[in-house]
């Protein structure tokens, strides 16, 4: 009679964590940055020059910096709240405390679509947009935008965008060995994405000028295009891996939980397993076929799904918290109620008044001569 296998740890989320099956709390500290890091940083960075041409530099870098810090703040709340409780493995979890059923039924069906749409986006001297001349080539680059109200609201859809990896730090906190380590690592990674983002954005935008392309490494010349596409390539096949095994995992987890499948190395754990991954990545490339506009679809998903991933739930998982703490620091209560509102109503109108302005540009393109169709195979990134 064999023996029973030996139980390493007990999880809210995952249960009986064995020998004999896989260990999903096992991420330290520097591996968790890495992740955080590698979650944040990927096509959203590609695209925030050409935001920066429509709002100008420096409203482009004051809307980047306030982004930031709304989606640092969304990212700590998460810490805090899978603290106090440690059943919530996704955004979901977290609806479901808040509002039921109803709040888990919208919140997954947002994030698996969201997570899948943004795979789907993954898929010289002068700009080679640029008026070739002989003389040399000066960027007109623009220190405030004159946009209309569409195109800026756009531009600021994509700059959400750029920080979408929010909503993907609920499963990294989930497998962290010490999640008290977790608001340490959200710091060092939201301060590094958003210089990153401030100075890749700038430097291209500058040398590039109003022929800025996006994706941004359209910019380069020729031969540059296809070497910075090739040097790329490999960053990009990681982020679309991290980002497809994220909504994957949660499907996997939603579909096995409460079962000894979960955390064993059964027949049914890898049909689970491999038939989720595989169907996320059929559906983000149908999406892909079905919007080959990078700039559309990118202010599209940071429109319609990004304020719901980044910004409204977690000034209300604040709310549900500390609602009941008035008596105990009042006025830093009273300026917190403020502030998770403001978070949920700033998020809101950006979702609303984003989706509006993604979709009137996305039909712009399609109405203009020579734009994309639908499975057209048309090349996107102009590096041709």
């Amino acid at each position: 009679m064999s023996e029973a296998p030996k139980i390493e740890e007990e999880d809210a989320v995952f249960g009986e964590i064995t020998e004999e099956g896989p260990n999903y709390r096992n991420v330290g500290f520097l591996g968790t940055v890495i992740l955080m890091m590698k979650t944040q940083i990927g096509l959203g960075l590609l695209s925030v020059p050409g935001a920066f041409d429509v709002l100008g530099i420096v409203p482009g870098i004051i809307c980047l910096c306030a982004i930031s810090c709304i989606t640092t703040w969304s990212a700590y709340i998460i810490g805090t709240f899978k603290l106090h409780h440690r059943e919530v493995y996704g955004i979901d979890d977290a609806g479901h405390l808040i509002c039921g059923q109803v709040g888990r039924g919208v919140l997954s069906i947002a994030f698996c679509l969201f997570i899948i749409v943004t795979i789907a986006v993954g898929v010289q001297d002068r700009p080679a947009t640029a008026p070739q001349t002989d003389t040399p080539w000066v960027p007109d680059y623009k220190i405030i935008g004159k946009p209309t109200f569409t195109s800026a609201i756009s531009a600021v859809s994509t700059l959400l965008f750029a920080f979408s990896g929010t909503p993907g730090f609920f499963a990294i906190v989930s497998e962290m060995r010490n999640p008290r380590q977790y608001t340490r690592a959200v710091l060092i990674c939201q301060v590094f994405v958003t210089v990153l983002f401030a100075v890749v954005g700038c430097v291209v935008y500058y040398y590039c000028g109003s022929y800025v392309a996006s994706p941004a490494l359209g910019s380069a010349g020729g031969t540059m295009k296809k070497v910075c596409y090739g040097l790329a390539l490999p960053g990009l096949i990681v982020t679309m891996t991290i980002v497809a095994h994220i909504p994957a995992k949660y499907i996997f987890i939603h579909i096995l939980r409460g079962s000894h499948h979960l955390t064993s190395n059964t027949p049914i754990h890898w049909m689970a397993w491999l038939g989720c991954t595989f169907g996320v990545v059929v559906i983000a490339y149908i999406i892909a076929s079905a919007i080959p506009v990078f700039d559309g679809l990118v202010s599209l998903i940071g429109a319609l799904l990004v304020p719901l991933m980044c910004f409204q739930p977690y000034g209300a998982m604040w709310l549900y918290d500390n609602w009941g703490q008035r008596r105990d620091t009042p006025k830093r209560w009273y300026f917190m109620v403020c502030w998770s509102v403001f978070v949920i109503v700033i998020g809101t109108f950006l979702m609303v008044a984003g989706t509006y302005g993604s979709v009137v540009g996305i039909i712009d393109t399609y109405k203009t001569s020579g734009g994309s169709s639908a499975f057209s195979c048309a090349d996107n990134s102009n590096s041709v």
